[in-house]
């Protein structure tokens, strides 16, 4: 097959598997929070810790008298282990038209920002298929600053697959900004969750389906 591009890259949840209910990430926060010794934390240092900056989680940590490391550790943990368990069950799984991939023979990988973990456990309990490399972010304060909209992680894996022309499948305005950072093209993927999502930088390309990737190729 010729194609195009030297390389496909995809972002993971909502594009490769289901979003991990928000639900299941405030109740391992709570978890997180309970490890280091607060049992009752605020309902806004919950949610802020579901997405922190280092400066929001350094803030939380300050505020509890804690080390931002030893509480960014337990909150990783925490979220490991929920998303785990919702693999295991099946509650977070592979969308059906991943199965489309399987006809890609350019080189693909997969970038997240997701826990690096978390990726591995998803290659390891679900079908969702065979990829060159991954990334996810590190569970430390640095991985919070290199997630995406910053494309560390993204040019990681496109030097580790030597690709000049790769393209980033992906369903956030984060993974399109990414990918303009580095000058090349990308695929937004308008799934269920995303019908209304507003983009403020057009993508290459607006699919409905991983089924419509190769196609591009």
């Amino acid at each position: 097959m010729g194609t195009a591009y030297d390389a496909v890259l995809f972002d993971n949840d909502g594009v490769l598997t289901t979003p991990t209910d928000r639900t299941v990430l405030v109740d391992a926060m709570r978890e997180a929070f309970r490890a280091v010794g607060i049992s009752e934390p605020t309902d806004d240092h919950v949610q802020t810790l579901v997405r922190p900056t280092v400066s929001s989680l350094r803030q939380i940590a300050t505020d509890h008298g804690l080390e931002p490391e030893r509480l960014w550790r337990e909150r990783e943990r925490a979220a490991i282990d929920a998303q785990l368990e919702q693999l295991k069950s099946g509650q977070k799984r592979p969308y059906p038209d991943a199965s489309a991939l399987a006809a890609i023979e350019t080189p693909t990988g997969i970038v997240s920002n997701n826990q690096h973990e978390t990726i591995e456990n998803i290659l390891e309990y679900t079908d969702v298929g065979g990829f060159d490399v991954w990334y996810g972010r590190e569970p430390t304060l640095r991985g919070i600053e290199r997630k995406k909209p910053r494309p560390y992680y993204l040019e990681q894996a496109i030097a580790e697959l030597d690709a000049s022309k790769p393209l980033y499948v992906g369903d956030s305005q984060v993974d399109v900004e990414a990918a303009n950072a580095l000058g090349i093209d990308a695929a937004f993927v308008r799934r269920d969750h995303r019908l209304d999502y507003a983009l403020s930088n057009d993508p290459t390309y607006e699919i409905e389906s991983l089924e419509a990737v190769p196609e591009l190729l």
